[in-house]
């Protein structure tokens, strides 16, 4: 076999075993930024970002397959099973976990085995080796098949992964409104969202928000939508199976009272108006533990958009609507109300 010959062989395994890595983080990619990209890049709900290190260490301590395990139940701080994509296989989902946590973790920051070295970046490094090897052994030469055995893919050195993807959405997309501001430039078309890629051609194809919501009655808050009023009027329609398009709802009627301190009226959270069209998946367990006693909930957190911020103030109407929560007047004491 000429040394030529031997050069491509070599330079064909190392590209080939590159070529399989960055069609692997490729494919990994693509689920990021369809399925993940919403929370992670954000960090909701501490959600940890892609490529931080300091966030990724102390959950990737006990491995990647620990990762995977979470992942496919599910955290209670708001990520669903398989991050809301049941199709999604435990090699998918590792390989996800991989493209975020990168160097976090200890597979990844060894870069391979011991003996394994960096995979030469001119024809000029490889054929020393081949040469070498070529003079060293010329027997091996007539056995191509061990010498062609491709590495193993931790072999390969790869490289860091960047702090976040090229399309990482803007901050200010759905965030909640803390200082209770009206909005201008408010249900933007998708080329402006900050969400959607504004070179992909296909966005044009995208129906404008504006003009989606324009003939559903108006809101002063969230996404300028009443929701509520929207189901009552049949304005919107939800549909409850993707198999049945006459499935029903299954409707609570049921009102769950917080009693709050000082003169403000009580917190009544109505069942009826939000499962007339949200499923309740939307809400437990990851948001709400439906368990008397086990959710701590405060204007504090929801307005760092948690609990009952989770919606209001980005979707829905904001906290400056106080009278819509706290619609329960409280009763006077005996002595306050003999004097009436």
């Amino acid at each position: 076999m000429s040394r030529r010959l031997t050069l491509l062989l070599v330079f064909g395994v190392l590209t080939g075993a590159t070529s399989v890595v960055a069609q692997d983080r490729a494919a990994a990619k693509a689920i990021f930024d369809s399925t993940c990209a919403g929370c992670h890049v954000a960090g909701v709900l501490g959600a940890p970002k892609p490529g931080d290190v300091a966030a990724w260490t102390p959950r990737a301590r006990n491995g990647i397959d620990a990762l995977v395990r979470s992942a496919i139940a599910g955290t209670p701080k708001g990520m669903p099973p398989r991050g809301g994509r049941p199709d999604l296989s435990e090699a998918q989902l590792r390989a996800v976990i991989e493209f975020m946590a990168g160097a976090a973790l200890p597979s990844r920051a060894a870069a391979g085995p011991p003996a394994a070295k960096p995979a030469p970046t001119s024809a000029a490094k490889v054929a020393a080796p081949a040469a070498a090897a070529a003079t060293a052994a010329p027997a091996a030469v007539q056995s191509p098949a061990p010498a062609a055995a491709p590495p193993a893919a931790s072999a390969v050195a790869i490289a860091p992964l960047s702090p976040a993807p090229a399309m990482a959405p803007s901050a200010e997309v759905n965030a909640f409104n803390r200082l209770l501001k009206p909005r201008g430039n408010i249900q933007r078309p998708a080329a402006e969202s900050g969400i959607h890629d504004p070179d992909n051609p296909a966005i044009t194809e995208l129906q404008p928000p504006a003009r989606a919501f324009g003939k559903l009655p108006p809101s002063n808050g969230g996404n300028h939508v009443d929701w509520v009023k929207a189901v009552e009027e049949k304005s919107i329609n939800p549909r409850w199976d993707r198999n049945d398009p006459a499935a029903a709802a299954i409707v609570m009627d049921l009102n769950i009272v917080r009693e709050v301190k000082g003169s403000m009226p009580d917190v009544v959270y109505p069942h009826k108006q939000h499962t007339e069209w949200l499923d309740c998946a939307n809400c437990h367990p990851a948001i709400f533990v439906p368990q008397k006693g086990a959710n701590q909930i405060s204007m504090a957190s929801i307005l760092l958009g948690q609990k009952c911020g989770v919606c209001h103030g980005k979707v829905a109407f904001p906290v400056s609507e106080c009278r819509l929560c706290h619609s329960r007047k409280k009763a006077l004491p005996t002595s306050v109300a003999a004097t009436k």
